[in-house]
């Protein structure tokens, strides 16, 4: 694993994830949602986020985390040679989120955008959620298939699968 993209529904426990796959593989992390959003919720304009993007999959090694707009699903499926697909049941990403918006008010969310308080955008987070269920899974699916031949696919369906993943990173 050189090159690997982490991508999935909100509160699947990606980031805890990530943290363990860069250690055991000497990775360097970045988060989408770090380049993506300016403080309290401002959208990277696209084509400023489009130039730190390509920055980041032009690199020789590195763990991508989150989705950010559909061209960069499709480029980092392009560059990357491991997906990570974390896609529990949609009740487990729900609730798990709901605990981590609830804990943002008492502890913050220290791997979060920075400037980005979590439990204003509680709503729309829950929203997005479902629309990325709804919508964007099973094009992210069908993304995921066409380049299967190419690509190592690590598709992580349930908690126990991703505790398992997480102790062991191969």
């Amino acid at each position: 694993m050189t090159r690997v993209m982490v991508i999935g529904n909100a509160g699947g426990g990606k980031s805890t994830l990530c943290r363990a796959v860069c250690a055991a593989h000497g990775l360097p992390y970045f988060a989408i949602d770090k380049i993506q959003w300016r403080p309290n919720w401002v959208r990277t304009p696209e084509p400023e986020f489009r130039a730190a993007h390509d920055r980041l999959i032009s690199r020789e090694r590195w763990l991508i985390d989150g989705y950010g707009p559909w061209p960069s699903v499709e480029a980092r499926l392009d560059a990357c040679d491991t997906v990570i697909f974390v896609d529990h049941p949609f009740r487990v990403h729900l609730w798990w989120a709901a605990k981590r918006q609830a804990k943002s008010l008492f502890v913050g969310r220290p791997d979060g955008p920075e400037g980005c308080p979590m439990w204003p955008v509680t709503l729309r987070l829950f929203r997005m959620m479902w629309w990325l269920h709804r919508e964007m899974r099973p094009k992210l699916v069908a993304a995921i298939d066409r380049r299967r031949e190419r690509l190592r696919v690590i598709h992580i369906d349930s908690p126990r699968a991703l505790n398992a993943f997480a102790q062991h990173p191969v």
